[in-house]
């Protein structure tokens, strides 16, 4: 089955309007009970895109480290996050969406091409709305390989600090492994605790003490 290539045109056309500085803007990280969220804004070069750019989640991983090492030389990057507390303070739809803000306010863009169907409502520069954008717009790709690899290595961290969720493997999302050493272990300090299998353990917890 072949795959559509994302390729340069949505940045071409938003330049022809105008503007100077375009930006590619993903984020990583809304589905895990545990660390925090990660965005990524990238400004490509047109004359130095690296080959193979695609959405992160059809690259192995050892490919989008190759990848993010050759995006850091060859492009402008922003990494931004918000943080546990931040997701349940806000909800992790507003809360993804606040690291996207902060990841393009370090580029100082004048456009930005933003993965999905909303756009935040805090950039601070002109935007466009690109549904499954990781897959058809190269910038959106480099930030969707950056955010992810530099997430991916955020929890691998973690999961030394503490073991047995399986944070190295599942990056902190619901896996099996990561549900069961919830119920055994308890809920970490980065755990998402507005999200329901954490919220309902913790109330367990609570239901049960004396």
């Amino acid at each position: 089955m072949s795959r559509i290539s994302p390729d340069f045109s949505h940045e071409t056309d938003v330049m022809a309007r105008g503007a100077l500085r375009v930006v590619g803007v993903d984020e990583v990280g809304r589905g895990p009970l545990a660390g925090p969220v990660t965005a990524c804004a990238v400004r490509l070069d047109p004359d130095r895109v690296p080959q193979g750019l695609r959405d992160s989640k059809l690259l192995t991983a050892a490919r989008r480290e190759a990848l993010f090492d050759e995006i850091m030389v060859v492009a402008e990057v922003s990494v931004a996050h918000a943080s546990v507390e931040e997701i349940d303070a806000l909800n992790i739809l507003r809360a993804s969406h606040l690291a996207m803000e902060r990841a393009v306010a370090g580029l100082k863009a004048d456009h930005a091409l933003i993965d999905g169907n909303l756009i935040p409502r805090g950039l601070g520069c002109a935007a466009t709305a690109i549904v499954k954008g990781d897959a058809k717009c190269l910038s959106i790709a480099a930030a969707s390989i950056v955010a992810k690899v530099t997430r991916d290595r955020i929890m691998v961290d973690l999961a030394q600090q503490h073991p047995g969720y399986g944070w190295e493997a599942n990056a902190g999302y619901p896996t099996k492994a990561h549900l069961e050493a919830l119920q055994n272990l308890g809920v970490t300090p980065w755990h998402r605790r507005s999200f329901k299998p954490v919220h309902n353990i913790l109330y367990q917890a609570v239901s049960v003490s004396p």
